[in-house]
């Protein structure tokens, strides 16, 4: 019996193979699924109870030859100079004269990456099944050349919520997961348990791998990620309630596929049948040294019209030491 079937059953839970389009119990108009669970009064409550003499930034930086996805593909991330000192001098592109461009030193750049490039947060557009995404919007209907009118980055809210680490590598006493490593449904909750913590409906739930540890060697990081197993998805949006969930990789789940005919299907569970957003590329290293498992998660990505993702900068501000664990009900 394999370990990853020893441990499914252990935790009580099956691996579904079901595949379908999510309906959001939040009506037929809805584009946001589970982020709806962000009430103002679960946001206030968070926020009440923070240490504000600390912050943590959990993104990446961005740079030519950083990792990116490219199995499919799609661009790297790419940056050049479109305005220097000594070329606007050159160029006079402004027409403000020789004299003028000397005195003012003008520098300017662009970039240009595929929109799940860096830390960033998936839409329901990413992913779907048979032609339609979550909440049954089809992209006949709603994807044109200019993107999708329906579940578009530019939905997505400012995200305020209680955030859960899951340190896996602690647990298990590694520096990281090995390669291809599948996360089980008992490796969260051996993790938990040693944390001495509990998720709570709404959590912003983020798996750490400790595959972050490479991300300055493009290649290394992204040859042979470990990442969650279905049960485990299923866990975490089933029994854990997660409003969202990310991770410290950029494959996010465990390959090869569990569920024949479907390459991906922790994305399309997540994304397509519940309505769980995802978050990828998300720097959990120093929150783990820190020891820091519960926190408030706060995060604003662009408002990309119509795309399937945006960047996104989330920050985690650790709960005051007298504070009580935050409630939500």
């Amino acid at each position: 019996m394999s370990t990853l079937l020893i441990a499914i059953l252990s935790a009580g839970l099956q691996v579904s193979s079901s595949q379908f389009v999510g309906t959001s119990p939040w009506g037929p108009n809805d584009e946001v699924g589970r982020l709806n669970m962000m009430t103002p009064e679960r946001q206030a409550s968070v926020m009440s109870q923070i240490d504000a003499s600390q912050v943590y930034d959990l993104s990446v930086e961005y740079f030519v030859g950083m990792p990116s996805w490219q199995a499919a593909g799609d661009p790297h991330y790419q940056f050049w100079m479109t305005h220097t000192p000594r070329g606007a001098v050159v160029d006079n592109v402004l027409d403000m004269g020789e004299k003028i461009n000397r005195h003012v030193s003008y520098s300017g750049s662009a970039f240009s990456m595929y929109s799940h490039t860096g830390t960033h947060i998936d839409t329901f557009s990413h992913f779907g099944l048979d032609g339609e995404i979550y909440n049954h919007f089809s992209a006949d209907d709603y994807l044109g050349d200019k993107g999708w009118k329906r579940s578009g980055a530019e939905t997505i809210p400012p995200l305020v919520a209680r955030g859960v680490l899951i340190d896996l590598p602690k647990a298990k006493n590694l520096e990281m997961l090995a390669d291809n490593y599948r996360v089980t449904v008992a490796d969260i909750k051996v993790a938990l348990d040693l944390q001495q913590t509990t998720l709570q409906p709404g959590d912003v739930v983020l798996i750490r791998t400790g595959r972050m540890q490479n991300y300055e060697q493009a290649a290394q990081f992204m040859e042979h990620s470990p990442g969650l197993g279905m049960a485990a998805a299923q866990f975490l949006a089933e029994e854990g309630q997660a409003m969202i969930v990310g991770a410290d990789n950029l494959s996010f789940e465990a390959f090869p596929s569990e569920v024949e005919g479907n390459y991906v299907p922790v994305h399309t569970y997540l994304l397509t049948q519940v309505g769980v957003p995802i978050i990828e590329l998300v720097n959990l290293e120093a929150l783990a040294t820190a020891e820091i498992y519960e926190f408030a998660f706060v995060g604003g990505s662009l408002k990309l019209r119509g795309a399937d993702a945006a960047p996104l900068r989330p920050l985690a501000f650790p709960f005051k030491a007298d504070s009580a664990q935050v409630n939500e009900e």
